[in-house]
């Protein structure tokens, strides 16, 4: 299976936070599943480490690599078919961050708790 994990998913499963579903948690932790972070996550973490909202436990440049490899998530890069797609989206939900992962979904199941995710057409988890 194909794994599009939201912000606060691949949050709270490197932070072994107990709002992560054990659904969700045995989908990540099982490498038989390809599990991938969108860029537009990085991005979301950094902006709120940038302005306070987030706290990690070590530096951004040292604990998102480390975590990624061990974990074996892949990053997807924002591609152009991305922000065509984006654009063309409904506005369910203005969160651009959300809507980035939401264009970049390609047939993944995303793993998030998010009700927003939901107004749109995607195979959610949780």
């Amino acid at each position: 299976m194909r794994l599009l994990l939201d912000t606060h998913s691949f949050l709270w499963f490197i932070g072994g936070d107990k709002r992560l579903s054990d659904k969700a948690k045995a989908a990540i932790a099982d490498l038989d599943n390809e599990a991938f972070l969108s860029t537009a996550s990085l991005w979301e973490i950094a902006v709120k480490m940038n302005i306070g909202k987030l706290k990690l436990p070590r530096p951004f440049g040292e604990l998102m690599p480390e975590q990624l490899m061990r974990n074996e998530i892949k990053v997807l890069r924002a591609e152009l078919s991305h922000m065509a797609r984006y654009i063309a989206l409904p506005l369910h939900h203005r969160d651009p961050f959300d809507r980035m992962i939401i264009a970049q979904e390609e047939a993944m199941r995303v793993v998030s708790k998010d009700d927003a995710f939901e107004r749109y057409d995607v195979d959610l988890l949780w």
